[in-house]
């Protein structure tokens, strides 16, 4: 008999043997219908298994490491940022060919302004990258997918790996980095064109006030969202604005 393993933070999702099992969502269809391409152009993720007894949707469990919390020091190295940076770019390269068709997104996520390039994973945090031997190979968890920027992932991803944060909200190994220097080596591992690192900053800008606004007004119909709000993540989110805008001169010097 497989038991089921609860998967901490997920809401109801759990582990079976090599599977996860998950709620139905109302973003679900639009989701499946990414996985089933990244499954088809090679990129690794989940991949859509079906449904099970329950009704929840089955995915296939990606085999690797999770950086947890307090982050391991694997997750805090250079090597871990350009492995991020590179998976980054090769999940913008295989959902290129997706397109931004119509479908039940996420769409009262944040975003920036212009039209979508993509559909976005909007949430490439190190809880939803997964490692294998200290190299990042594939995402997971597509809840908040949309169609977006390519831009948007990539200030996304900075706010978490730089980490664009006030050093008091921090894992203990980026306490002391230099975030600048970590903007770069990011963008440079993803390959970001020159004329684009000037947008980075005035992006992270918006997309910080954005995600504020869109989290108030989820946390107001409580559930998980609820509970993120409770926890202190508007309070994290204007001490990173108050950073950012701090030490907006240097970390510009450091894309340019």
């Amino acid at each position: 008999m497989d038991f089921e393993v609860p998967l901490s933070g997920t809401g109801g999702v759990v582990r079976v043997a090599d599977t996860v099992r998950r709620p139905g969502g109302a973003h679900g269809a639009a989701v499946r219908g990414l996985l089933r391409h990244l499954e088809g152009v090679g990129f690794e993720a989940p991949r859509v298994l079906g449904t099970d007894e329950a009704g929840r949707e089955v995915l296939s469990w990606v085999p690797g490491d999770v950086p947890g919390r307090p982050l391991p020091g694997y997750a805090g190295t250079d090597e871990a940022l350009r492995g991020v940076g590179r998976l980054l770019r090769r999940y913008h390269e295989a959902v290129a060919s997706f397109g931004v068709p119509d479908g039940p997104w996420d769409r009262d996520g944040s975003a920036l302004d212009g039209e979508p390039e993509i559909v976005g994973h909007c949430d490439v945090t190190p809880e939803n990258v997964v490692f294998r031997g200290g190299e990042p190979v594939a995402l997971i968890d597509f809840d908040l997918a949309r169609p977006t920027r390519r831009l948007y992932d990539v200030v996304t991803a900075l706010r978490h790996w730089g980490p664009i944060a006030d050093p008091a909200d921090r894992d203990a190994v980026w306490y002391g980095v230099d975030v600048g220097r970590r903007l770069r080596v990011f963008c440079d591992a993803y390959g970001l064109a020159r004329g684009e690192r000037g947008e980075v900053l005035p992006a992270a800008r918006v997309r910080f006030e954005r995600s504020y606004e869109v989290m108030r007004a989820r946390a107001r119909r409580g559930g998980r969202w609820g509970s993120v709000w409770q926890g202190g993540a508007g309070p994290r989110i204007r001490r990173a604005q108050d950073w950012l805008e701090r030490h907006w001169d240097e970390l510009d010097a450091c894309l340019c």
